[in-house]
């Protein structure tokens, strides 16, 4: 599975645990007995991870927003800005630019073009600071 792909699986995944409160391995049952996600191990690590983490990706997100209230941005931004933030902030061998355009992509799929256009700006202003 390509990395584009584990990511939208993970991102469908996140996307239907922010309306449930199921635990991410009922997540990945449901997924797994619809067949129309694929999950693969990556998939389920990096919903775990984002998950696990999601009240510090959160804080981060909100001091990177002009929009500064979390209830203020888009479900759909919000999961794929915990998704690229996650992995920037943990993967040591993807770079951040590989990781920033999968998150764009994602939006340009899923999201309106102002959407992108925050998630891009959002993430270019996380790894500009944390590149040092």
């Amino acid at each position: 599975m390509k990395a584009s792909q584990y990511r939208e699986s993970a991102f469908c995944i996140l996307f239907e645990s922010s309306f449930r409160d199921d635990s991410p391995e009922e997540l990945f049952a449901i997924a797994e007995e619809i067949g129309e996600i694929p999950v693969s191990d990556k998939c389920r690590a990096l919903v775990k991870g984002v998950l696990s983490e999601a009240g510090a990706l959160d804080q981060i997100i909100a001091s990177y927003s002009p929009r500064r209230a979390l209830n203020r941005i888009a479900r759909v931004d919000l999961i794929i800005l915990r998704i690229a933030i996650y992995e920037l902030r943990s993967s040591k061998k993807l770079p951040a630019g590989v990781i920033v355009s999968e998150a764009v992509h994602l939006s340009e799929i899923y999201a309106s073009a102002e959407d992108t256009s925050f998630i891009n700006g959002i993430l270019g202003n996380y790894v500009r600071q944390h590149q040092e």
